[in-house]
This record gives structure tokens, sequence and C-alpha cells, in this order.
């Protein structure tokens, strides 16, 4: 049936069959135009190119504790948490004492402490943005006004997020899912936590939120913290209902790496934002480490965290975990593309490390993570964590292709 004048159209709706045949009417016979999401993606300019993979150094970190300065936390003064740091050589640490115990004067509290001070851990200025629609960590290379951050913790997230800018503060959301979970804009942070205390089997949600994120163009940091609030007691402290914890999780427990510039508290800052980073169970378990090789020269030329347009041509990948594999045994590694599955492989040896290779779509975003599964790595100092990580070894942040750095 074709229907094609303007009599014919004219008799149909008059008679009312046009709603029985309006499908045969094309758009350019009614006078309409096809429709053009002006929100999609558009092709990219020139990005960036990645930065060196050779200048810099691999620094640990804990990125969320608690003092004695929040107010459920028990027998974990500053110079015990710092001093146990110096043992088990984590190079960075962010105290994130809970800002509503003290109405949000952290710098008169935590940061005032004389405690706060070390000659070898780069020390963060660091807080836990505690509200009513949930917990972020606040991070700083530099001391900034966080009672300003405090003050709109109930306003709306436009006015959060310019108070964020003017501070200049890195902000993550923290154990996004559960309890006290993030409820803000994620349009407003630079990481999220996935992966929160020991316990990683809790995280599902976590990593869930976040592909999401990736998925739709926001290119977030994924780190780690700890979450401890509780010390081992030393001289005439008294033990407390939940000194049991200190043994199970503490710092470190996961451990996050940054891949800095150099050795200061604003080049772990800038790492932590740029996204080159990876979590591992523990400050002794291997490093999980991501790199693509663009051109096929064997060379790598971006790491995770890093963005390039896609050329429409193979890409090979390699995984690599450095540090204190276990000798003689086999870990899988999981490879996630855009969230989901895309392969599982097996490595094994002195200095485990595989290869895969993958075209990333020419038009559109692609991202790439991995998860290593294997032995859990011993932690003398806080032998129950093993237990809880389970076969968790460490997961590395994606290597992004076609993503928008306005975005």
């Amino acid at each position: 049936m074709v229907l094609t004048t303007n009599r014919n159209i004219g008799l149909l709706i008059k008679t009312g069959l046009i709603i029985m045949v309006a499908g045969c009417i094309s758009g350019s016979a009614l006078g309409q135009s096809a429709h053009v999401n002006p929100w999609a993606q558009k092709p990219l300019g020139t990005l960036p190119p990645p930065a060196s993979l050779s200048q810099g150094i691999w620094l640990k970190g804990e990125l969320h504790m608690h003092s004695r300065h929040s107010k459920e936390s028990s027998n974990n003064s500053i110079s015990k948490i710092i001093t146990f740091c110096k043992l088990v050589g984590i190079d960075f640490l962010a105290i994130t004492d809970h800002d509503n115990h003290v109405e949000g004067d952290v710098a008169h509290n935590t940061w005032a402490d004389p405690e706060f001070k070390s000659d070898s851990v780069l020390l963060l200025y660091a807080a836990e943005w505690t509200t009513t629609r949930g917990h972020g960590n606040a991070f700083s290379a530099r001391p900034y006004n966080h009672q300003q951050l405090y003050d709109v913790r109930d306003q709306r997230d436009t006015v959060v997020g310019r108070i964020k800018n003017k501070l200049g503060i890195h902000l993550s959301a923290n154990h996004p899912s559960g309890k006290d979970h993030f409820g803000y804009s994620y349009d407003m942070v630079n990481s999220i936590e996935v992966w929160n205390s020991a316990i990683w089997s809790k995280n599902a949600n976590a990593i869930m939120i976040w592909d999401d994120m990736l998925s739709s163009g926001r290119k977030l940091t994924g780190r780690g913290g700890s979450d401890a609030h509780h010390g081992v007691p030393v001289g005439d402290e008294k033990p407390g209902p939940n000194t049991y914890q200190a043994k199970a999780n503490y710092a470190g427990t996961p451990t996050t790496w940054v891949f800095a510039t150099a050795r200061t508290k604003q080049a772990v800052i800038d790492a932590l934002t740029n996204g080159r980073v990876s979590i591992s169970s523990n400050p002794y378990a291997p490093r999980v480490e991501f790199y693509a090789d663009l051109n096929g020269d064997d060379k790598m030329d971006m790491m995770m965290g890093d963005n390039v347009k896609a050329t429409g041509k193979p890409v090979k990948f390699k995984v690599q975990l450095t540090g204190n594999s276990i000798k003689d045994t086999t870990y899988t590694i999981n490879v996630v593309k855009n969230g989901n599955p895309f392969g599982a492989f097996k490595m094994e040896g002195k200095m485990p490390m595989i290869e895969f290779t993958d075209t990333p779509a020419i038009a559109g975003r692609t991202y790439y993570r991995v998860t290593v599964e294997g032995p859990s790595t011993p932690y003398p100092q806080v032998p129950q964590s093993a237990a809880l990580s389970g076969n968790m070894v460490g997961l590395s942040n994606p290597i992004c292709f076609n993503f928008d750095p306005n975005f």
C-alpha cells in the first residue's frame, strides 16, 4: 500500500485511519526531520600523550584511617598509626577522622595534634566528610579550610561542588553502597573507594557502581582504604570491645599504590587524580601493573589511568605482578572490558606476566581493567586480614580509550 498524495493523507486523517497506517508514512512526508541527540559523544580533538612510564616512583599508602580524634576509635593515637606505617613500609598516609565529631574543625584537632608529624611517611591533610547523605574523604597536599566543606554538607550538590572546587581538594566517595553509602552526585568526586577494609567480599556493589560510572564516561580513579578505627593496646591502655579488629583490619588492608612523579604529597594527590593507581590486599602483596603497547613495537606506551584516542588497530596489553609474588603458584587474571568479563588468563613464575590483544572501538568509549586472584600473601602484623581478603590479590585502574577529558 503506497500513500504519497496529500489527498490520500487527508482522507486518512478524516476517516481516522491515520492511526492505523502512520508507520507507513515517512517523516519527510510529514515535514519532520530525523532526531539528532545533542548530547551524543562527539569526535575528540587531540588528546595529550600519556606521561612517561619511566620517570616516576611507586609509592604505597593508606587512604582511610581513624585516630583518637574520631570518637568511636579506640587505642589508636596518631603516633601509633605513624609508627606502624613506618614498620610495614607505607609511604603515604591519610588520617581521615570524622569531621562531624569535631563540628568540622579538623584543623584544630587531627592536624593540630602534636603527633601529626613524620620524617618519612607523607602525611596528607585529610578528613572523612560525614553527612546525612553519605561519607567521602577529602585529600589535600596542604592545609585547606575543611570547615567550609562541612558547612555545606546538607546543601545541593551544585553548592557542594563549587565549594570543593574552590578549596582545590581531591574528593573521594567512601564505601559507596550500604549503610553509609555515598548519596551525592559522582560528578563532583575524583575517585571512589572500591575496596573498603580487608573484607574484599563486601565490595561487590562498589565495583558495580565504579563500572557504571566508567561506562557512562566518568573517569573516576578506584582506590582502597582500611577504614580502621582500632589499635592494639600498649602500656596502660585497656582493650575495648573492638580491639580484636586491629589484628584483622588495620593500616594497609588494602594498600593503595600510586605511580607518582616524585616522593611528595602533591605528586601522590596528582597520581590519585589521574588514575595511575592499583590496589593490593596488603603492603606485602604483589603490586598489579597494567600497560598497553599501542603500535605493536613491543614497547609499552601507556598504563592504567591513561587515556588515548583509539586508532582502529589492535592493541597489545600486558599485566604483571611486581614484588612478593609467591613462587611456584598460579595467579588468575580477570580482564573486564566496559564493565563485562572479557577473558581470564593464568600466569606464574618469579615475575608473573601475561599479554592479550584487543581492538578498542574507533568510535565511542572503551576501557579495560583487571583483577588478580591467587594465594593470599601473609601480613604478619595484621595476621587475620589474609582470611578476610580471601583469594583477591589486587586490582588495577582502567586503561581508557576515547574518554572526553572535558566530560
